[in-house]
């Protein structure tokens, strides 16, 4: 009986040592329970500010006011541990509320045009923003402030948007294929078998070593989210990357797809690549439809080249002809010759084409005679005509006009130096003093041309 009773008086310290234990950690945890409802609380009224100042387009401000909670508070101490961000100690819900509004703000950001986004948020605040999401980095800021650093403890909701995100933005999809290979391999499989996880009596609570585990990760929206990164991956990402192949290949082998939804990627898999095929085949056409194009208006311009050549060497060469046909022409009616003649044949020369402005009668006559002509002695030479002084004058006109028209041509200048002269001569005569003196000379003229046709008629009627 005394060890009996010795043992329960031993034992009995050790249960009220348990009980106490219990107390402290029940506390602790009510503790911590209350401290992180309270972070939710003013995380969730954050996320609100925030939301309504995105919802008015106050871009500057809504990021400024969501950086806090997304961001580890700054350290004093360099020797001390950075503590973790705000957003690390919320809830799923929270958590994926909070990155996904963050990550739309970056969206909106890129999506403004440079000049008003660096008006907006300044040249080098809002070159850092699109860097960050150009470049893939938001993928590792947001792992290391929101999840510790561990890849697969991402959420999947914010894997999807920042794969949206890259796969819209960023400058090469070869990040976003590593990010997201990194992260399936990384992430476990979801589990639906509901059994095995009742039977387990105390599933684990720590959300400090991994937020992502025990947190709904073997549910169904979860391996929906799970399909939708692998449509991402498969469907858009590597064929960005031109990796056909490997995508029909990943899709074959994946164990979170089912028949039908396998059957369901392959198709659309084919699908894209007989459209990428087809606009190719289009594209080819189009490049080669324009360069046919620019070779039929190398053909016509040669070709239009070639015909304004020759209708200008037609041109110049009807002009040629008129002119010598012209001075021929002056030369045989006039006797105008360039050049002095020799003595012996100027005059047998200058009567040969008077007698040749005559009729045929005379040319028998002239024909008849030219044996006797030799030895008479030279004739004197026939006074021109009125028709001749004529012919002279308009010829003469024509000379000048076509000399004019030829400088007009070859020299621009003279066409202003003519007009000039129009000019300063309309100038000249709209002076009144000059009109008045040129009626006093053309009065004279003309009362000395009437007083000449009147002795003329009194000449002729004596």
């Amino acid at each position: 009986m005394t060890s009996v009773g010795s043992i329960a008086t031993t034992l009995s310290p050790t249960r009220e040592t348990l009980s106490s234990s219990q107390l402290l950690s029940s506390s602790i945890s009510s503790l911590s329970s209350a401290s992180s409802r309270q972070t939710s609380s003013q995380i969730t009224k954050i996320y609100r500010q925030a939301s309504t100042l995105f919802l008015t387009r106050r871009l500057p401000e809504s990021l400024s006011t969501i950086l806090p909670v997304i961001t580890p508070p700054p350290v004093d101490d360099t020797n001390a541990d950075p503590e973790p961000s705000p957003i690390s100690k919320a809830g799923k819900t929270t958590r994926v509320k909070v990155w996904s509004l963050y990550l739309t703000i970056l969206n909106a950001v890129l999506e403004l045009d440079p000049d008003e986004g660096k008006q907006t948020f300044g040249s080098s605040e809002w070159r850092s923003l699109v860097s960050k999401v150009r470049d893939g980095e938001v993928w590792e800021e947001v792992v290391k402030n929101g999840y510790g650093g561990v890849e697969g403890d991402v959420d999947s909701d914010v894997v999807i948007n920042l794969a949206t995100l890259l796969l819209t933005h960023a400058r090469t999809q070869k990040v976003n294929q590593q990010r997201l290979e990194n992260y399936l391999a990384s992430s476990t499989t979801p589990n639906l078998d509901i059994s095995s996880r009742l039977q387990s009596p105390n599933p684990p609570r720590n959300r400090n070593l991994s937020p992502a585990k025990g947190s709904g990760t073997d549910t169904p929206r979860d391996l929906n989210a799970r399909v939708k990164i692998l449509e991402l991956y498969t469907l858009h990402v590597l064929l960005r990357n031109n990796e056909w192949d490997y995508a029909r290949e990943f899709i074959s082998i994946s164990s979170v797809l089912d028949e039908e939804r396998r059957e369901a990627f392959l198709q659309a898999l084919e699908s894209l690549q007989e459209e990428q095929k087809e606009s190719e085949r289009i594209e080819k056409e189009q490049q080669r439809y324009q360069e046919e194009q620019l070779k039929r208006d190398m053909e016509e311009a040669r070709r239009r080249r070639i015909e304004n050549e020759e209708r200008e060497r037609k041109r110049e060469e009807e002009e040629r002809l008129k002119r010598d046909k012209a001075r021929g022409g002056s030369e045989v009616d006039y006797g105008v010759e360039d050049t002095p003649a020799r003595p012996g044949s100027s005059r047998s020369k200058s009567s040969v084409k008077a007698g040749s402005t005559k009729g045929s009668s005379h040319k028998k006559s002239t024909s008849n005679s030219s044996l006797t002509a030799r030895s008479a002695p030279p004739a004197k030479k026939v006074p021109p005509t009125l028709t001749t002084r004529a012919g002279n004058i308009i010829s003469n006109v024509m000379k000048l006009v076509e000399e004019m028209t030829k400088n007009f041509k070859t020299k621009p200048m003279f066409l202003l130096q003519f007009l000039a002269f129009i000019i300063g001569l309309l100038a000249i005569l709209s002076r009144r003093d000059v009109k008045e003196r040129i009626k006093r000379i053309m009065g004279g003229a003309w009362a000395k041309v009437r007083q000449t046709a009147g002795m003329g008629v009194k000449v002729s009627y004596i």
